[in-house]
């Protein structure tokens, strides 16, 4: 049909590709997809973590959730636990769980947390301590995607690509060539015509995708989208990663574990089969030698039985920043390709979703309603960048190390005006909605209440005039009872396999 609009091609794999393909195609059937993924290219497979929101993401690709956790090695994530980010003593620790405080939290709740002996995550949810516990937070019998608390997930990146792959390629009718782009069609820095490919030769679409990642081969080399510089801001550009078996039969957390060091932090994200493990870092304080060491004495600390002279850490460098725009033309980036930051707190593959939604839903049905949604989406997201910078930021301006990183991350030059304004109004009220307005924010108020009080921001001083919570008492009883309910993570995980390898001897099937 003449001014249609409908054919997409999307230029890279791995998880955004992937998941971007799949989410355009279940949310838009009419699109003719076709993602272009070069054979030799790996997937870097730092995310392994994601927020609640995949849960509904993979409901709306339709994949089971026993098939995910099976496919992906994956495992629950309730949240983050930081230690060491205070002060680095021995008792500094505090977590970041994924279900909110109760709705009255910003009087009677508060106060009870005020006069009681419990961290703020233990008094505002019962999550902390099934956290500390290992604990799943649903049961078996439950609907897929179902919970008694909020969760995400911890992944194999690369397993979680090619579930992706495949169920977009089999179930959802997405188009897949395995093949190089030698070439972007059209005048430099304007829409984009078509592509020249090495094998297929040329290619054309009416609108392009870019999920080439730091290449930003489609929105920076061709669109000309300028990079946004925001490592005066956050610090961290360098990564070691590696992966370490596990024990069979051992604990598996619920949370992400991230380690204050020196001069940035380490991550330990726990699977099934291995950990995750991974020493985040800036090379303007540290180099690489030491942050290998750093990462070496981890292991042998948290894993005494892992054999570290057979780990093969990888070393990755990462700019710290976003594009000036995401959308130009008829080209939109998605992934890395539009941005990263660091991999605190699994902003990575939220970001990847968010698009994916506010793209399908938004979609130009004419080539000339383009340009009218590209100003709405670069408005959106680049107000959503702006706010995951603070929101990481944060949990570094309240810190009291002394060493010379942490001492940096504490001048005033460093933090966004709209952060420092944000913790003066702070001391007269907690954080709340009127504070962060829109539509789908990545870190509500209730993320930034426990990373404040949580890293011990004094609680306003309005709030000594409110009397201690009734709720206190129902919290502690709806912990006790969800402590004696749940299964453990290993259990859960390691039955559902056992499960799927042998249903007829359980008489229940694999995906129930």
């Amino acid at each position: 049909m003449p001014g249609t609009f409908d054919k997409v091609a999307i230029v890279g794999g791995g998880t955004a590709g992937w998941l971007t393909a799949g989410l355009l195609a279940a949310r838009r059937p009419d699109l003719a997809i076709t993602l272009i993924e070069a054979p030799d290219i790996a997937t870097i497979g730092v995310g392994e973590g994601t927020w609640p929101t995949m849960r509904e993401t993979l409901r709306t690709l339709g994949i089971p959730e026993t098939e995910f956790l099976r496919e992906c090695d994956a495992s629950f994530k309730q949240g983050s636990r930081f230690d060491g980010w205070v002060d680095g003593s021995e008792r500094d620790s505090y977590l970041h769980p994924f279900t909110a405080p109760p709705a009255s939290q910003t009087g009677q709740v508060l106060a009870a947390f005020r006069d009681g002996d419990e961290t703020f995550a233990q008094a505002m949810s019962p999550q902390a301590d099934v956290c500390a516990r290992d604990l799943a937070p649903r049961q078996r019998a439950m609907p897929d995607y179902a919970g008694t608390l909020n969760y995400g997930y911890h992944l194999d990146a690369g397993k979680f690509a090619e579930l992706l792959k495949r169920h977009a390629t089999t179930r959802l009718g997405v188009t897949h060539i395995s093949d190089r782009v030698d070439k972007v069609l059209g005048p430099q820095g304007s829409s984009i015509e078509g592509l020249l490919l090495a094998k297929t030769g040329r290619l054309e679409a009416d609108f392009f995708i870019d999920c080439t990642g730091m290449a930003a081969l489609l929105i920076g080399e061709h669109c000309g989208s300028g990079w946004v510089d925001r490592s005066d801001v956050s610090f961290n550009d360098r990564a070691l990663a590696v992966q370490v078996p596990v024990e069979a039969g051992s604990p598996i957390a619920s949370q992400t574990v991230g380690t204050a060091h020196e001069a940035g932090w380490l991550w330990d994200i726990a699977l099934p089969t291995r950990r995750g493990i991974g020493c985040v870092y800036s090379s303007r304080f540290i180099d690489d030698q030491r942050a290998a060491e750093l990462l070496d004495a981890y292991i042998a600390e948290h894993l005494p039985h892992a054999d570290r002279s057979q780990l093969a850490p990888r070393k990755l460098a990462f700019p710290t920043g976003h594009r000036e725009k995401f959308w130009v033309g008829n080209c939109l980036a998605i992934g890395m390709s539009a941005g990263f930051i660091e991999p605190l707190e699994a902003s990575a593959i939220v970001m990847i979703e968010l698009s994916c939604r506010m793209l399908a839903e938004n979609f130009p049905e004419r080539p000339e309603t383009a340009a009218l949604h590209a100003e709405k989406f670069n408005e959106r997201f680049l107000y959503r960048w702006d706010r995951i910078v603070e929101f990481l930021k944060l949990h570094y301006v309240l810190s009291r190390r002394s060493e010379p990183y942490w001492l940096a991350q504490r001048e005033a030059a460093s933090i966004p005006p709209r952060l420092a304004a944000q913790l003066e109004l702070w001391r007269d009220a907690p954080p709340s909605n009127w504070d962060f307005p829109q539509q789908d924010e990545i870190f509500s108020a209730a993320s930034q209440q426990y990373v404040l009080y949580g890293m011990g921001f004094d609680l306003p001083a309005s709030l000594a005039r409110a009397p201690t919570a009734q709720g206190a008492v129902a919290m502690r009883e709806k912990t006790r009872a969800l402590l004696a309910a749940l299964p453990s993570n290993r259990d859960y995980l390691d039955r559902m396999n056992n499960i799927a390898a042998n249903p007829a001897a359980h008489g229940e099937l694999a995906g129930s």
